[in-house]
C-alpha cells in the first residue's frame, strides 16, 4: 500500500478497479451454484434515454437539485449574516437553525417534516398548482426540506467566504458613507464569491446524489424509478448498475460545468495568471501527482 501511495495511486482507485473486475466476473460466471446471468438487453434498455418515464425521472432529479440548491444558497446567506450579526436574536436563530439541520440526518428530516407533521396535523403538504403546473405535496416537501437542510451547510460556506475578505475594505466602504446593504452587495459578497464557488459546486454535486433519499416520500426521481423497474422486471443488478451510471453521468457533466465556472471567477487571481491547478481527471477521480523523492 505504501508503494502505491509513493507512485501516486490512491487505494480508492485500486478498489474501484477491483470492483469493476468483480462485476465482470459475476456477469460472466457460469458455475452451477450461481444462477445469475447478466441480462445485457435489459441493462442497455435501462440506459436508453429515449424512454419517456426515464426522461421524466432524470429531469425531475435535476430540477429538484437546482431549485433546492438555490433555496439553500439564499437561506445560507441569511443564516451566515445572522450568525455574524451583532443583534443577538438574529444570531441565536441562525445558530439554532444551523445546529438542528447539521446535527440530524437528512433522512430523519424528510420523514419527520413530511410524515410526522402530517400525522400530527401540524402541517399537511397538500397538492398545489405552481406556475400553472400541478405539484404533488411530496414533491414540494422534498424541495423545501432539501433546500432548508442545504442552507445550514451553505451558511458556514458563505460565512467563511465573507470572513476571507479583508476587513479594511469594509471599513473603507463605511467611511465613504455606504450602507451595510451596499457594502455586502457591492464589496464583500462579489469578492467572497471566489471562495464560495468551489465548495458550492461540490455541494450541488452532492445534492444531485442526495435526491435519491426523497424516494422515501414516494417521489419518482431517478433512484425511485429504477427501484420500481427492478421490482417489475426482477433484475436488480442491471437496474441498479444502470442507476449508478446515470448518476455518474450527471455528476460528471456538472464537474465540467463547475470547472468552467471556477475558471471564470478565478480571473485576476494566481490561478488565472499561470499557476496550474489540478487537471480535470485529477479533480474527477481524486488522483494525486507522484511524490518527488
Amino acid at each position: 500500500m505504501k508503494q502505491l501511495r509513493e507512485r501516486g495511486i490512491r487505494p480508492a482507485l485500486l478498489v474501484g478497479f477491483l470492483f469493476i473486475v468483480a462485476l465482470a466476473v459475476a456477469g460472466c460466471s457460469t458455475k452451477s451454484h450461481a444462477a445469475f446471468r447478466f441480462d445485457a438487453d435489459a441493462f442497455l434498455g435501462y440506459l436508453d434515454p429515449r424512454t419517456p418515464p426515464l426522461q421524466s425521472a432524470l429531469y425531475l432529479t435535476v430540477a429538484i437539485s437546482v431549485i433546492a440548491q438555490i433555496l439553500g444558497v439564499i437561506l445560507g446567506i441569511f443564516a451566515a449574516l445572522g450568525k455574524m450579526a451583532r443583534f443577538w436574536p438574529f444570531k441565536l436563530i441562525a445558530n439554532i437553525y444551523i445546529w438542528i439541520f447539521r446535527g440530524t440526518p437528512l433522512l430523519v428530516q424528510l420523514t419527520f417534516f413530511y410524515f410526522g407533521l402530517g400525522a400530527a396535523h401540524v402541517f399537511d403538504w397538500s397538492d398545489n398548482m405552481i406556475l400553472g403546473l400541478p405539484a404533488k405535496g411530496a414533491l414540494e416537501a422534498a424541495i423545501v426540506i432539501l433546500g432548508v437542510n442545504e442552507g445550514a451547510y451553505m451558511a458556514e460556506i458563505v460565512r467563511a467566504g465573507i470572513m476571507s475578505v479583508d476587513p479594511g475594505q469594509t471599513e473603507a466602504a463605511k467611511s465613504l458613507g455606504m450602507t451595510y446593504r451596499l457594502v455586502m452587495s457591492r464589496i464583500v459578497l462579489p469578492q467572497a464569491a471566489r471562495v464560495i464557488i468551489p465548495p458550492l459546486g461540490n455541494e450541488f454535486n452532492n445534492m444531485l446524489k442526495t435526491t435519491s433519499l426523497i424516494s422515501v416520500l414516494g417521489v419518482i426521481e431517478t433512484y425511485n424509478y429504477f427501484v420500481t423497474q427492478q421490482g417489475l422486471k426482477f433484475n436488480p443488478f442491471e437496474a441498479y448498475a444502470a442507476c449508478a451510471l446515470w448518476f455518474l453521468l450527471m455528476t460528471t457533466i456538472w464537474s465540467f460545468v463547475q470547472a468552467r465556472i471556477e475558471r471564470r471567477f478565478a480571473k485576476g487571481t494566481q490561478i488565472d495568471s499561470g499557476s496550474r491547478g489540478p487537471g480535470f481527471a485529477s479533480r474527477l477521480m481524486a488522483l494525486r501527482a507522484p511524490i518527488e523523492q
